[in-house]
């Protein structure tokens, strides 16, 4: 008996620290969340013949070709200063390709025939702007693209030879024009003029015309050209014009109507979309609810679709890339938990083949939901964002970090795989991430309703959504950080700098100080957005008390809390001495404040060294004010 007993309690035990082993979490390595993507930026070639990504070697990213007759590997470039920054496929099977070096504020571009295997220099200029804006079936060697070589503040439109470098001009922009907008045969017959306020879109029907203005919109409402239709002169578009959501509409380009309207729905705004250039007709648009949403305009679309997704369950599908014919397909997947994997999809065959991971050291089921929430501001606006719990049965009372990482100062967060977002949930913490007013994607009355407020409501509604957790019982009201980059990093000084006894500690990541040299110093060739700028956010002379008011520079004495900085020391946004006399002006009012400034780093670090360095500070830091806390 006595015997039965001991067994009994002994499995029980056993059973019991089975068990508690069960509902540890285990810690995944820094590295792993932060590492350079294993294979990335697949592209097909306009033949089908061959696929290309980028790959690291000797920790950079350089670019690598698959043959698809016999599946070989071939390692095309092996730089080891700076990577492959961006390339595309020419219709004569050569590369171009270019670097940042930025050492030396330099860009670089070269040409690889992919026959032969050779690499040649085709440009090397200072520091500039390069955007491509077509590739020509007949006259391959030629690409259109627009250069701000001859002043920084203006790009000007070139036809570029990739054998010989020469660049001949094709546009001379005279100081108000954004954007261009070529035809199937690489004529610029649409662009896009500012004069900062005002959006003039203007058409020519051929390079002999003048261009005539056709539609006339100020800031707040938005078209946005896609591709002509093929059908006279009218072009698909993104217009919120008469509307409060955009929609995809095709447009008279002759007198800039609206002859009809391909999708709208009132609950959001069309964001992307599929275009056939075989058909030259858009296959489906894309939207953002909760979760990406997606509606197919091609019966074609939705069948490639619907056999993707009953391979892929439970996947995001993307169409990355496609060959001329149309034949072959670059898909992507991905989930919140899972960082993505590329394939390759031969209509013929209905084959699906896979091409690589972008991180292969994660694995989904080790990882956290990402949860769209609600709640409403002070105000009663409806706010949205995401809610990203820890693993383990404890759902209340948490640790929270309030994670706001901003691109520019409306961009939105969606839903999808976050390596920030699940590093911090993995590590035992809640991850709120909100999309405040002004953000895009919402409608034009959300997004208007951000202007003049990034100081006042758009932070309002952070505060908001932190109050909201802590009614909900999720937060626990003293072990609150918040963690910011770009914009977010102004929103996390600002909210430490006006709601101290909200936070225990604060992250910024290349952070907006001071709005006044944010405006002042912006680049040449966002001169013609200044205006806009001033309407949007404030204008230095007529509105300077409430951009002082605002700015963290001023107010160093406010914050009280730790504070860990992040910057790259050739961040063409930044102002470096200004940041160094912010954080000395920190010390002196006795902020407990960590600087770190990386050399040889821009806006993002891209050293996978320097990005596990950061976050496993970021790490420590967050134990240090976050867990010894009752």
């Amino acid at each position: 008996m006595i015997n039965h007993v001991k067994f009994f309690f002994l499995s029980l035990i056993i059973i019991v620290i089975s068990s508690c082993k069960q509902a540890q979490v285990r810690q995944i390595p820094v590295r792993d969340f932060f590492k350079t993507p294993e294979k990335t930026y697949f592209k097909l070639s306009p033949d089908g013949k061959y696929v290309s990504y980028l790959k690291p070697y000797k920790e950079k990213q350089n670019l690598f070709i698959r043959t698809l007759s016999d599946g070989k590997e071939i390692m095309v470039t092996s730089f080891t200063d700076y990577g492959v920054r961006d390339y595309f496929w020419t219709y004569n099977n050569q590369i171009v390709l270019n670097q940042d070096i930025i050492a030396l504020d330099q860009f670089k571009m070269y040409a690889l025939d992919v026959p032969t295997r050779k690499l040649r220099d085709v440009l090397s200029l200072g520091n500039v702007r390069f955007r491509v804006l077509s590739r020509n079936k007949v006259s391959p060697d030629i690409i259109t693209c627009a250069l701000n070589k001859r002043d920084p503040a203006n790009l000007d439109v070139y036809r570029l030879n990739i054998r010989t470098g020469e660049l001949v001009p094709y546009i001379v922009n005279p100081g108000n024009l954004t954007d261009w907008y070529p035809d199937p045969d690489g004529k610029i017959r649409l662009v896009k003029a500012s004069d900062g306020v005002n959006e003039t879109i203007l058409f020519r029907a051929d390079d002999k015309a003048a261009f005539k203005p056709i539609i006339v919109n100020n800031f707040k409402n938005l078209v946005q050209p896609i591709a002509f239709t093929g059908v006279k002169n009218n072009f698909y578009a993104i217009s919120n014009v008469n509307r409060d959501k955009a929609a995809l509409v095709e447009i008279n380009a002759e007198n800039g109507h609206e002859e009809k309207v391909l999708f709208a729905t009132e609950k959001g705004d069309v964001e992307d979309f599929g275009y056939s250039k075989k058909k030259r007709e858009i296959e489906y648009i894309t939207w953002n609810d909760a979760k990406p949403q997606i509606n197919f305009l091609s019966g074609d679309a939705q069948r490639l679709y619907n056999k993707l997704i009953s391979q892929l369950p439970g996947n995001e599908i993307k169409i990355a890339d496609r060959d001329s014919d149309e034949c072959k397909f670059i898909v992507s997947s991905s989930t919140d938990k899972n960082p993505g994997s590329y394939y390759l999809y031969e209509s013929g065959s209905q084959q699906l083949t896979k091409l690589g991971d972008v991180n292969s050291s994660i694995a989904p089921h080790e990882l956290c939901d990402m949860k769209p929430i609600t709640f409403k501001a002070s105000d009663g606006l409806d706010i949205k964002g995401y809610l990203t719990l820890p693993q383990g049965e404890k759902k209340t009372n948490l640790p929270v970090v309030v994670l706001l990482l901003r691109n520019g100062l409306w961009s939105r967060t969606s839903w999808g795989y976050n390596a920030e977002a699940q590093f911090l949930a993995n590590r035992g913490y809640a991850v709120f991430q909100v999309n405040y007013r002004g953000t895009v994607g919402y409608g034009k009355a959300f997004h208007s309703a951000g202007f003049k407020q990034v100081g006042g409501k758009m932070q309002q509604d952070i505060t908001d959504g932190v109050h909201w957790l802590i009614n909900q019982k999720v937060a626990n009201p003293k072990k609150i950080a918040i963690f910011g980059s770009s914009f977010g990093g102004f929103s996390a000084l600002y909210g430490m700098s006006n709601h101290p006894e909200l936070y225990n500690c604060g992250i910024v990541q290349y952070g907006l100080i001071n709005f006044f040299t944010y405006i002042k110093d912006a680049p040449p060739f966002l001169k013609p957005y200044l205006k806009m700028t001033y309407e949007m956010v404030g204008n230095p002379e007529t509105d300077a008390d409430q951009l002082r008011a605002i700015s963290p520079v001023f107010h160093a004495d406010k914050i009280k809390a730790p504070l860990l900085i992040f910057q790259g020391a050739k961040d063409p946004r930044a102002n470096i001495s200004e940041l160094n006399q912010y954080v000395r002006e920190l010390k002196r009012h006795n902020v407990p404040v960590t600087y770190v400034l990386k050399d040889n780093e821009r806006t993002y670090f891209r050293s996978e060294h320097n990005r596990t360095e950061m976050y496993t500070q970021i790490e420590k830091y967050l134990d240090d004010n976050m867990r010894g806390k009752p």
